[in-house]
C-alpha cells in the first residue's frame, strides 16, 4: 500500500486534527503558552538560517543538499520540537486520537473507504499492540515484531500505522505469501519508567511465538531509536536467564521457560546507549545530544540506572554475551552518517564484529535519525519515500527466505 507524498491539505488536516486534541490533553494554556514561545523561531530564525543555509551560504549542510525545501523546513521543525517542546505536548503529535482521524482522511483521498490491509489493535494482560496481516486466519510465514522510536516518552504503533501498512505490502510484493506486523504499544515515560517497557516487549514476543506456533525461524524483531534500545533489551534478556526472569517476571518465577531467540533483528539508527559521551550534535540531525541524555536517564530511573546493560544494552561489551543473544542470522543495522547516535551505533557494529556475529551495517551519507521511517513520511519523491524500505525488505529477504 502506497498513499503517496504527503500533500499540504495532509499538513492542514493534521493540524485540524492536533489542535483540539492538544486543548484536551495538554491544556488549553500550556498549549497556546507553546505556541507563543514558538513564534520566533517560526517567524525570524526559521526563514533566516534556510535562506542562508539553502540560498546565500557557500557550504550546505550536508543533509540539505540531498532534500527539498519541504523536508529541510520539516526537520529544522522537528529539531526545535525535540529540543524545546515538553514530552507532554510532544506525545500528543503521535496521540491516537490524532494519528487515526489523519490515516483515515489520507486513505478517503486516495479512494479507500476503509484499509485495504488487514489490521486490528489487541489488548492482552501485561501489553498491548497492533496487528496488521495479509490473511489474518492462515499462519503466517514471516512474522516482523515491531517496536517504535520516540525517546521513550512519545510515539505510538498508530502513528506508525501507514509505515507498518506500506511494509505488510512490499513484504508481499518480496515474496511471502502471508506476512504480519505486530506493533508494540508500550507504555511511555513517565507513566512507568524502566523496566515496565522490557516486559511489555518480552510478553509481546512471547505472544508473537504464540502466534507462529512457537516458530522462531520466521521473527524478524525490529525497531526504530528507542524502539530499537528495546529490541536489544529482549535479546540480552533472551540470552541469560538468570538475568532476565529476575528482571521480566520476578524471581518467584526463576524456573520460568525462556522463548528461543528470532531468526533476525532489524534496527533503524538504534539508540544503543542511553548515556555516552560518543553522542555529539551535527548541523543536520534533528536530535539533541543533552535532550537525548535527559530523556534516557527518565528511561532507566537515574544515571547509575542508565549504565544497566538491560536498560542500555551498549554497556555490555561482553563478546559472549553477545554471541548468545544474536538471532540466528545476525543483524541488519541501518543510520546516517549525520546522526547525533552515530558514533555509538559505529561502536556497537564494532562490538558484534569483534565477537564474530554476522551484522551488516549501512551508514546513508548524509542521512539522519531514523531515515527510513521519516522518509515515508516527508519525502517528496513518490517512489523515494520507499527506497529505505525496499531495501530493508530484501534484507529480511535474504535471510528468512519463507516457505
Amino acid at each position: 500500500m502506497n498513499l503517496g507524498t504527503v500533500a499540504y491539505i495532509d499538513c492542514l488536516i493534521f493540524c485540524l486534527f492536533l489542535a483540539p486534541t492538544l486543548v484536551w490533553k495538554a491544556g488549553l494554556f500550556e498549549t497556546v503558552w507553546c505556541a507563543l514561545q514558538a513564534l520566533p523561531f517560526l517567524l525570524l530564525k526559521l526563514p533566516i538560517v534556510i535562506i542562508w543555509d539553502r540560498v546565500l551560504s557557500p557550504f550546505q549542510r550536508p543533509f540539505s543538499q540531498r532534500v527539498t525545501l519541504f523536508e529541510d523546513v520539516v526537520v529544522r521543525c522537528m529539531r526545535y520540537a525535540f529540543a524545546n517542546v515538553p514530552p507532554r505536548i510532544g506525545r500528543v503529535f503521535f496521540a491516537r486520537e490524532v494519528a487515526l482521524p489523519y490515516l483515515w482522511f489520507r486513505l478517503l483521498r486516495k479512494g479507500h473507504f476503509g484499509s485495504p490491509i488487514y489490521w486490528r489493535e489487541h489488548g492482552d494482560t501485561g501489553f498491548r499492540g497492533i496487528w496488521v496481516r495479509k490473511d489474518p486466519v492462515k499462519k503466517p510465514d514471516l512474522v516482523l515484531y515491531y517496536l517504535h522510536g520516540g525517546g521513550f516518552s512519545m510515539g505510538s504503533a498508530h502513528f506508525y500505522l501507514e509505515y507498518l501498512l506500506t511494509w505488510l505490502g512490499l513484504l508481499s510484493l518480496a515474496g511471502y505469501q502471508n506476512p504480519a506486523i505486530f506493533a508494540l504499544e508500550y507504555t511511555l515515560v513517565p507513566d512507568a519508567p524502566f523496566p515496565t517497557q522490557v516486559k511489555e516487549t518480552w510478553k509481546g514476543y512471547e505472544h508473537v511465538l504464540d502466534v507462529t506456533h512457537n516458530d522462531p525461524s520466521i521473527v524478524c524483531v525490529s525497531g526504530d531509536s528507542a524502539g530499537a534500545t528495546l529490541v536489544l533489551c529482549l535479546l540480552l534478556c533472551l540470552m541469560n536467564k538468570r538475568l532476565a526472569v529476575p528482571t521480566i517476571y520476578g524471581r518467584e518465577e526463576f524456573d520460568r521457560w525462556l522463548p528461543p531467540t528470532p531468526a533476525l533483528a532489524v534496527l533503524i539508527s538504534p539508540w544503543t546507549t542511553l548515556v555516552s559521551t560518543r553522542h555529539r550534535n551535527t548541523v543536520s540531525d534533528y536530535l539533541d545530544a543533552q535532550k537525548l541524555c535527559q530523556y534516557g536517564v527518565q528511561f532507566a530511573g537515574s544515571y547509575a540506572s542508565a549504565a544497566n546493560p538491560l536498560a542500555s544494552p551498549g554497556c555490555c561489551r561482553d563478546a559472549s554475551w553477545w554471541k548468545r543473544a544474536s538471532p540466528k542470522r545476525g543483524f541488519v543495522v541501518t543510520y546516517g552518517t549525520e546522526e547525533v547516535l552515530a558514533p555509538a551505533i559505529e561502536d556497537f557494529v564494532d562490538t558484534l564484529r569483534e565477537a564474530e556475529i554476522a551484522v551488516e551495517s549501512r551508514a546513508e551519507p548524509g542521512g539522519i535519525h531514523a531515515w527510513p521511517v521519516a522518509s515515508l513520511f516527508l519525502s517528496s519523491s513518490h517512489e523515494g519515500r520507499l527506497d529505505e524500505l525496499k531495501a530493508l525488505t530484501y534484507k529480511i529477504r535474504q535471510r528468512i527466505p519463507g516457505p
